[in-house]
């Protein structure tokens, strides 16, 4: 029998292509952080916003980013070559501690909005390809929440 896919391939095949496929990607950059840069800068900078190219970090102290600033361009060429593709154009440091960039709890999310009819048949369009009953509701309940979290 052959070994179960994981489910970030699997996302990363149904969206190949689409926008949401470029996000899976560059929602890589969190998993590669800490390899590519050593455990010691990972101990006070982490990665803490993408956008257009441009990858927020956030540093601790005043020294660290200055130092961070200096190798810039050794940590974009390690952070693309553990992504295999140029994604890391440029890094933009901003001060701050490590826990500010911890995500906020859900409880302070806004309230989620109704889905439209277009939206849930949409949802259930991109599902359906997906054979196995059990991972078809879970990825169909991802995007239903990741959809209803969203202005639109």
């Amino acid at each position: 029998m052959p070994r179960p896919a994981a489910v970030a391939d699997l996302l990363a095949e149904i969206f190949q292509g689409k926008p949401v496929g470029k996000r899976l990607n560059e929602g890589k950059i969190w998993l590669v952080w800490e390899i590519a840069v050593g455990e010691q800068i990972a101990a006070r900078a982490r990665p803490t916003g993408f956008r257009d190219g441009v990858l927020t970090v956030t540093v601790d102290s005043a020294p660290w980013m200055q130092q961070l600033s200096y190798l810039k361009k050794q940590i974009i060429a390690k952070l693309n070559k553990r992504l295999g593709e140029e994604l890391v154009k440029d890094i933009f440091l901003r001060a701050g501690s490590r826990e500010e960039s911890v995500p906020q709890p859900t409880a302070l999310r806004k309230k989620a909005r109704p889905l439209s009819s277009e939206e849930k048949e949409k949802i259930a369009e991109y599902s359906s390809a997906i054979a196995d009953s059990e991972l078809r509701g879970a990825f169909a309940s991802l995007v239903a929440r990741h959809k209803a979290d969203r202005e639109e």
